[in-house]
Order: C-alpha cells, then sequence, then structure tokens
C-alpha cells in the first residue's frame, strides 16, 4: 500500500513510518520542515501542513490510507485539533482517500466507570486543555464522512521499552496501564492493512 503518515517527524510518527516500512509499504513521511527531518529508513519526507486542506489533498493524492500523530503545541488544542480533523477529512476525501487512522490519546476515552477518563476522580488535570482538544478533534471526525480510527493507549507510553510486536485491545481506559511506541505502531498499522474500528475510537495496551 502507499500510506502518507502526518507527523512523521514524531515519536509516533516515526514509529508508525517504521512499521509501514517493515511491513513493505511505500510511505510519504508529512512534516513541517522536511530539512530538519531526514529519514535513514528512506520514506520520502515532505512539507505539509495538516490544518490546511489543500495541503492535505495535495500530499496524500495517490495514497491508499493516511495515519496521523501530528500536533502543534503552539497553537491552542482546540485551535489545532478541530482544524486538524477538519482538513483532513475534506481532504483526504478529495484525494481519494478514505481510511485514517489517528494517534489518540487516553484521556478522552472512558474509564472504567463508563465516564471518560479524565472525568474519573483522581485522574490529573493539568493538561485538560489539551484532552478537550483532542475531544473536540474526535467530535469534528464524527461530522464528516471519512472512515477513520482513533487508537489511543490505555493509559501512557512506555518511553524506554522495548517492542514487543504485540498488543491487546483494552476494555477501558486505565491510568497504569502502559505501551510503548513501536507496539502502538503495529496497532496502527493493523488498523489501516485491516480495519477493525470504523468511525470509531479504540483503546490498547501491551499483551
Amino acid at each position: 500500500m502507499k500510506i502518507v503518515v502526518f507527523g512523521a517527524g514524531g515519536r509516533a510518527g516515526r514509529r508508525a513510518v517504521t512499521e509501514a516500512q517493515r511491513r513493505g509499504h511505500q510511505v510519504t513521511a508529512v512534516v513541517r520542515d522536511p530539512a530538519g527531518h531526514g529519514d535513514p529508513s528512506g520514506a520520502r519526507v515532505v512539507a505539509g501542513d495538516v490544518t490546511d486542506t489543500a495541503s492535505v489533498e495535495r500530499v496524500a493524492a495517490g495514497h491508499d490510507a493516511a495515519v496521523t500523530a501530528a500536533v502543534d503545541l503552539s497553537v491552542p488544542p482546540h485551535e489545532f485539533f478541530t482544524a486538524s480533523s477538519g482538513a483532513l477529512t475534506t481532504g483526504l476525501t478529495r484525494a481519494g482517500v478514505h481510511r485514517l487512522v489517528v494517534v489518540g490519546l487516553a484521556a478522552i476515552l472512558p474509564g472504567v466507570s463508563g465516564a471518560p477518563l479524565m472525568d474519573e476522580p483522581g485522574y490529573p488535570n493539568e493538561y485538560r486543555s489539551f484532552y478537550l482538544g483532542h475531544a473536540a478533534g474526535v467530535d469534528t471526525l464524527r461530522s464528516g464522512d471519512l472512515d477513520w480510527a482513533y487508537v489511543a493507549p490505555a493509559g501512557d507510553f512506555d518511553h524506554e521499552g522495548t517492542g514487543t510486536g504485540r498488543y491487546r485491545i483494552a476494555e477501558h481506559g486505565d491510568p497504569d496501564s502502559r505501551i510503548t511506541y513501536a507496539d502502538l505502531a503495529v496497532a496502527l498499522l493493523d488498523e489501516i492493512e485491516a480495519p477493525r474500528h470504523h468511525r470509531s475510537t479504540v483503546s490498547v495496551r501491551e499483551a
């Protein structure tokens, strides 16, 4: 397949590129400044703006599916995630790309009580505006017709661990759960190759 990865310069994006190439796919890695993101794996690196519909359409043309791990911490979260979701929904559709997998955030997915994890007692909320921005981005995805899956760690990332090549679907969010970037990338590519979740959110944890 031909897969375009937005936000390919970050930790999750880089792992998605690596996993896609490991499986033999052709990858276009989209970043804001290609000069700062040489990719030794051989992926095609291009400049693109995930919040601009025309830019998304341009870089996505000719691809079969897309992954986005993009974030811009210099922009208010609500503004960034609604703009990027809107641009992806419209731009990918115009480019003929009908499958998008989004790197998500556990905080907005259901916890053990059924309420969003961020609303459960004791959950740290110093980054609540970031959580709400993600939630608004999902609402924007729901307003369009694109086939998407929002794949989030059940808790957080294991920044130091070694990938196992495996994961499992979590029944609910769990603040104590961890998953490596490498194993999240396996889940992302599985949703590209053999989609199981359509226009829905899913949390994953280590197997």
